[in-house]
């Protein structure tokens, strides 16, 4: 549901857009991924729509998306805070107007007024990078003036390839999107008003978003090359259920217990945005920035 406008001015990196970037990050030092033992599929999670376009095992999942219907699953237990991840391999080809997604949502506990954290693929034409974009919801409204806060990135490398880790840190003063345990985004809680404090579940989904998903709707789904198929495994989650005692200590991106990055992270973080970064939210002045106040601190 992401408003999009591309335009040279967005075009904030220098990779160019035939082709996945191919200049590795330098190393974030720390590796939140490597402390959160790995799950099964069957313990966390279990299936929300399209079961007829889904195939698990004990690993993980693999979900198609073909002109019957796509296909999601869902957390059992809601969070309010904790590091969630996934290691995903995406469709190669053509894959404009579907959505691979991992995220995080309150919807059905609070549909039309809800929170989410997402981590979307937008799905592409031939010889183009996918866009992995990242975005937050904060009570949005079922009037239509839903307002997302995107960060769009191409990657340093082909996610058909291989499977990658993807990861969002959430807790009480800030969101961090992780790829592959590098930091890409920090999203900080700057006021109630614009910052998720109620408990969501984790959601994985495949879908058709012909409207938007593509170069704004330019380029549509096409089932003559179905099934679309997103592939997940290696499953984490750590933090605080909406069930755990109150003393439970959230999620931390790096060595300090109180939360935070630490200074090679920031700079990992800020060679990423550098060299990937594609579209920013608040640097996009076609839109109404009394929408979206955290960027006058931006």
């Amino acid at each position: 549901m992401a408003f999009t406008i591309l335009v040279p001015l967005f075009i904030l990196c220098n990779v160019a857009i035939t082709s996945y970037g191919g200049h590795w990050p330098p190393s974030p030092g720390y590796y939140p991924s490597s402390k959160v033992r790995t799950m099964s599929f069957y313990k966390g999670y279990r299936n929300l729509w399209g079961p007829g376009h889904q195939s698990v095992n004990n690993n993980g999942i693999t979900i198609w998306l073909d002109r019957t219907s796509g296909s999601g699953f869902k957390s059992v237990k809601p969070f309010r805070s904790g590091y969630f991840g996934t290691s995903i391999k995406l469709q190669p080809g053509y894959t404009a107007g579907v959505i691979t997604a991992f995220y995080l949502s309150n919807n059905e506990a609070h549909p039309g007024f809800h929170d989410e954290v997402d981590i979307e693929f937008l799905g592409t034409t031939f010889g183009k990078p996918y866009t992995l974009q990242t975005n937050v919801y904060i009570r949005g409204s079922g009037d239509g003036r839903i307002i997302g806060r995107e960060m769009k990135f191409h990657l340093w490398f082909d996610p058909t390839k291989d499977f990658h880790h993807y990861a969002i840190l959430w807790n009480f003063k800030e969101i961090i999107f992780f790829v592959d345990d590098v930091p890409i985004r920090r999203y900080q809680k700057k006021s109630a008003t614009t910052f998720p404090l109620r408990p969501m579940w984790v959601y994985g989904s495949i879908w058709d978003a012909s409207s938007w998903a593509t170069e704004d709707g330019k380029y549509k789904a096409d089932y003559k090359y179905q099934p679309f198929v997103g592939k997940f495994t290696n499953f984490k989650a750590s933090g605080c259920t909406a069930y755990s005692p109150s003393w439970c200590r959230p999620a931390s991106a790096s060595p300090y217990r109180s939360g935070g990055l630490t200074r090679k992270q920031y700079s990992v973080m800020n060679w990423v945005q550098s060299h990937y970064l594609v579209y920013d939210y608040c640097k996009d002045y076609k839109r109404d920035r009394s929408l979206t106040p955290e960027c006058y601190w931006h």
